[in-house]
């Protein structure tokens, strides 16, 4: 029975299956399904790829090959479509409760809508909440996470560790209230270290704190520091590690520990594209992993649970992206220097607007532009996808010292956002700032500049320090994604729509 139950589920997932679909015995494997970055992704994108529903035939599948599969989720599983500006976390609590996650992690973003919220919702989901390095005593979520778990298999056990971000910084400060961030390094090697002195046979880290070179430590970070842990499995950096790709420059997952000895370390991008598969035999403690794609080969398998769950949710998200505001003459993709021009040069009209005044420039962060622009008409859910903060406009009077210093940290980041009079030079390896000029005149240090910029990044998150050292001169009443709307819908943006620059205006020289 069990060679024909294989075959069956064989047949049913194909070739991409074919490590998975085997009859050999694996009681002492365990297989980790992973997710990190979904980001509210829960119908497929504008390429067709990913997809919950999807996602779901590619875990009921692996389970049904296996003995031992846990399910795990890496933070940031919010933020970034209609279903999380409408709902909340509400839908993507559903669909990863049906999902039958084991382990889910705080990315960043969890906390977007604030303590209160985030408690609300992770109150009722049903994975393990790990947080090794947060101390929640005392605020709206004390109680609801625990530093580690142990899942036994056979004579073996297997210990998880969860490792968050410090959020200042990245967070904005009301949001995580009562939150005490403990160093991240040294919390990830003591739990280790406890769980391994009691007997645990491997320990794998859950991180939220991105690849390689992020703001305070990485996961590299981690396992150059690590004498105990043997497989990380990250997010936040939206960093793909593929396995199976050794082409030069590609993110390693391999990579030593202080020890000398090789860990893995795993990621898979971002919005649920891919799913994550580890395999590890608790005999030898070898792994190997892949990437499995989230596409279109698997709607034929496509069953009713998700689509049971999101179906009383679609109705309105599908409703105001139906809703016709504008033309757009070209595509913006998301991450493009089209797509950041556009979105600095509106914040810099509207800055002058706000203020009655001309703006002597304007900065926006890439990380607050969550999604494309098609050719074509736009619409109202479109715009709420590609800025789907609560941020509004901010005008600012900051000094010329200030305004470098915070250019030094735009550079070290690979350049933001900023308006079409500016023109920034850093170098590529050392991110030093050449020259920075506006309307070409270089910045001068005693001078007082008028700058326009969103609420989030004048508090000093994205790491920008130094533009807190400013004064707000005038703030929107409407969050940044309505007076897009309202832009289009007016026909005031489409001068900028009609002519995108493909300039890079912070660069490398």
């Amino acid at each position: 029975m069990k060679i024909n139950r294989l075959f069956t589920i064989c047949a049913l997932a194909g070739m991409v299956f074919a490590s998975a679909c085997s009859d050999k015995k694996d009681s002492d494997h365990l297989v980790i399904l992973h997710t990190n970055d979904t980001h509210s992704a829960i119908d497929p994108d504008r390429h067709d790829m990913g997809g919950a529903a999807r996602r779901m035939v590619l875990i009921d599948s692996v389970r049904g090959a296996h003995e031992n599969v846990m399910l795990i989720d890496a933070g940031d599983a919010v933020q970034g479509s209609l279903y999380y500006t409408l709902f909340g976390g509400e839908v993507e609590r559903k669909v990863m409760n049906a999902m039958g996650y084991d382990i889910q992690i705080l990315g960043n973003h969890e906390f977007d809508k604030g303590m209160e919220q985030l408690a609300k919702e992770w109150k009722q989901l049903n994975a393990n909440r790990l947080s090794t390095n947060y101390d929640l005593t005392g605020s709206t979520l004390e109680g609801l996470f625990v530093p580690s778990v142990v899942r036994a298999i056979g004579d073996k056990s297997v210990g998880f560790i969860g490792i968050n971000l410090d959020p200042a910084g990245i967070v904005s400060e009301a949001n995580y209230t009562g939150v005490k961030y403990i160093d991240g390094i040294k919390a990830a090697n003591e739990e280790a270290a406890r769980l391994k002195s009691e007997g645990v046979d491997m320990v794998i880290a859950v991180t939220h704190i991105g690849y390689e070179n992020e703001p305070g430590y990485s996961d590299m970070d981690i396992a150059r520091n690590s004498h105990d842990i043997d497989v990380i499995i990250g997010g936040h950096s939206h960093t793909v590690i593929d396995p199976n790709d050794n082409r030069s420059g590609v993110p390693k997952w391999r990579v030593p520990n202080a020890d000398g000895d090789t860990i893995s370390v795993l990621q898979t991008g971002s919005s649920g594209v891919n799913l994550g598969e580890i395999d590890i035999n608790l005999a030898t403690k070898d792994v190997t992993a892949r990437l499995i794609p989230v596409d279109k080969r698997l709607d034929d398998r496509v069953g009713s649970k998700i689509e049971e769950i999101v179906a009383p949710y679609r109705k309105q998200v599908e409703e105001m992206r139906s809703k016709k505001i504008g033309n757009s003459p070209y595509e913006y993709e998301r991450k493009s220097p089209e797509m950041v021009n556009l979105l600095s040069d509106f914040v810099r009209t509207r800055g002058a607007e706000l203020s009655g005044k001309p703006v002597d420039l304007s900065i926006m962060n890439k990380g607050g532009i969550r999604n494309s622009l098609a050719a074509g008409p736009i619409t109202q859910g479109e715009i709420i996808d590609i800025a789907p903060f609560d941020n509004s406009i901010v005008v600012m009077e900051i000094k010329g010292k200030d305004l470098l210093d915070n250019i030094a940290i735009m550079a070290s980041q690979d350049g933001q956002g900023v308006s079409s009079n500016v023109e920034i030079l850093y170098d590529p390896s050392t991110k030093a700032v050449n020259s920075a000029t506006i309307d070409g005149k270089a910045i001068d240090h005693a001078k007082t500049y008028r700058l326009a910029t969103i609420d989030y990044l004048a508090a000093g998150n994205d790491y920008m320090e130094p533009l807190k050292r400013s004064t707000i001169l005038a703030k929107s009443p409407e969050v940044l994604y309505q007076i897009l709307i309202d832009y289009v819908a007016e026909g005031k943006l489409d001068k900028l729509l009609a002519n995108p620059d493909k300039q890079q205006r912070m660069r490398s020289f």
